[in-house]
């Protein structure tokens, strides 16, 4: 099985995304592992869309910052790649 190292922790992060209808109608998503990920739409797509840009903005400071990252449904972003040769993959 092939697996997509950031995709993968992408859409399992988005998995967790917890989405709240606001008074006004529009709507906030946050993703309770992912301290500081929270995003806001007009409609529930829109705020789908930016959580998932937020998302992804997120990973990449922590990983240029160093900071660690939660593990999520066992994608360990922390962990220096391995170097596996493409033969075994």
């Amino acid at each position: 099985m092939l697996r997509y190292i950031l995709t993968g922790y992408i859409e399992n992060a988005l998995a967790q995304a917890e989405f709240d209808k606001l008074e006004d109608g529009s709507f906030s998503g946050r993703i309770p592992s992912c301290k500081g990920v929270i995003a806001f739409g007009k409609t529930l797509r829109e705020c789908e869309n930016e959580l998932r840009s937020t998302l992804e903005d997120w990973v990449l400071v922590g990983l240029k910052l160093g900071h660690p990252l939660p593990v999520i449904a066992g994608y360990d972003l922390n962990q220096e790649p391995s170097r596996e040769s493409m033969a075994t993959v």
